[in-house]
């Protein structure tokens, strides 16, 4: 693989995968109190994160990441296990990122396009075609997809710099629409989102898997790792502020409630470019952090491929582009089969909430191992801190959100889908052993 990346790019990398523009409507949907919540998910959850992937990185320089970590720490099986999992969540993440994208997208073409911005008519093929072209776009590598990242990270500050400006704005000017308090509502509905708050935060580890393709990756991946971690946190919290100040919680949908404050700000302030501004950046910045976690993802089969796990026909790189096509290929097809099943027999809201909670517990599983990993390489504080957050977060995360037409259909889509695809590992392995010998 072609070493792409120095510093900057690295930093613009997390930042594109950490600033998930979305998670700020479903913040300011929870209320204000969801402010410290970002606070306890920084202190508890990133700066940790942050520490093991640092030290991590820096003991094991190697294409491959987390799953190179494990291998170190716990040996063959449960990196498999632990790259497995991780590589299947961001398989169900990818529609559920731009199940939100393409709905705030949707703003750009006015009272029309808002009709139809939660129609599962518009959504389902929209995101579809949208999920396919950033696919076959990351066929030709990071000397293209670095770029892609780092105008998803700029168009995310755009969008909390005009949140923030028209939130002052808006105090300036009669008041804002929200009553601040510090306290998050202790209520059972509202226990499935406190999973969510950690969750916006994952990201960091993404740039550590391409290592292979980073310029000094041991001085590189801690220095990005703490100035996108800081600029991460300070991006959801003043977001989630000034959305507040726009528009009270109950007004915000989870979905679409970015493109809504910039209609609101726009209609106050006579500025009707503001929503289609927002839902171009909202497009960008979401297109962004797309090929960020592709990128990243499409290394593991790759690493796993050339270990044997998998086909050798994962452990090729394509003859032009020098990039893994079989990965990237086949993540294409189960995004998408994905996206079509768990649309079936739900409401737009309840396939993407299932999609969500599905996708933050089979991604905190592996957080588990590199947590672990961390704590046994010396990062002792760090490593118990953030294993503790991430299994409070797998926790909540099976709590059902409001509006589920069948609790018991939600615990089996999201509980049992994702026992099936931890077992789904076993035979792959076992196969992958014998190839191996």
């Amino acid at each position: 693989m072609r070493r792409e990346l120095k510093l900057w790019h690295v930093v613009s990398f997390n930042l594109s995968a950490l600033l998930g523009v979305r998670w700020l409507a479903a913040a300011a949907h929870a209320g204000p109190g969801s402010l410290l919540l970002w606070l306890i998910a920084a202190l508890a959850f990133l700066l940790p994160c942050a520490l093991v992937i640092s030290r991590l990185s820096e003991r094991f320089p190697q294409e491959g990441g987390l799953y190179i970590w494990t291998k170190k720490a716990f040996g063959d099986w449960h990196a498999f296990l632990c790259a497995w999992l991780y590589f299947i969540s961001n398989i169900t993440y990818f529609p559920t990122l731009l199940l939100s994208g393409v709905a705030m997208a949707s703003y750009m073409l006015g009272q029309t396009g808002i009709r139809y911005s939660e129609d599962a008519r518009y959504a389902i093929p929209a995101t579809l075609g949208a999920l396919w072209l950033t696919f076959i776009l990351n066929l030709v590598g990071l000397r293209i997809g670095k770029w892609a990242g780092i105008l998803g990270a700029v168009s995310g500050y755009l969008i909390a710099g005009l949140l923030i400006l028209f939130g002052l704005m808006f105090a300036f000017h009669g008041g804002v629409a929200t009553r601040f308090h510090l306290l998050p509502k202790l209520s059972f509905d509202s226990l499935n989102f406190w999973s969510q708050i950690a969750f916006a935060m994952v990201g960091l580890e993404v740039a550590s898997i391409l290592g292979g393709e980073i310029h000094d990756l041991g001085n590189v991946i801690p220095r990005a790792a703490w100035i996108s971690g800081l600029g991460c946190a300070g991006f959801y919290m003043a977001g989630t502020a000034a959305m507040l100040a726009l528009m009270a919680p109950e007004q915000i949908s989870t979905l679409t409630g970015l493109a809504q404050a910039g209609q609101v700000a726009g209609a106050r302030f006579g500025a009707s470019w503001l929503s289609p501004c927002f839902a171009l950046f909202i497009t960008v910045s979401t297109v962004g952090q797309l090929t960020a976690f592709v990128a990243g993802n499409t290394r593991l089969p790759f690493a796993l491929g050339i270990d044997h796990y998998l086909p050798p026909a994962f452990a090729k790189l394509h003859p032009r582009w020098h990039t893994p096509y079989v990965s990237i290929l086949m993540q294409g097809i189960l995004s998408s089969a994905l996206l079509l099943l768990f649309q079936l027999g739900e409401t737009l809201r309840a396939a993407y909430q299932i999609l969500v909670d599905l996708t933050v517990i089979a991604t905190f599983l592996p957080f588990v191992y590199i947590f672990a990993s961390g704590f046994k390489f010396g990062q002792r504080w760090a490593g118990a801190t953030g294993g503790l957050i991430t299994v409070l977060a797998l926790i909540l995360s099976v709590v059902p959100p409001p509006g589920v037409a069948s609790v018991w259909i939600f615990e089996l889509k999201v509980v049992g889908g994702t026992i099936l695809l931890a077992l789904a590992a076993l035979p792959i392995y076992i196969r992958g052993t014998a190839r191996a010998a």
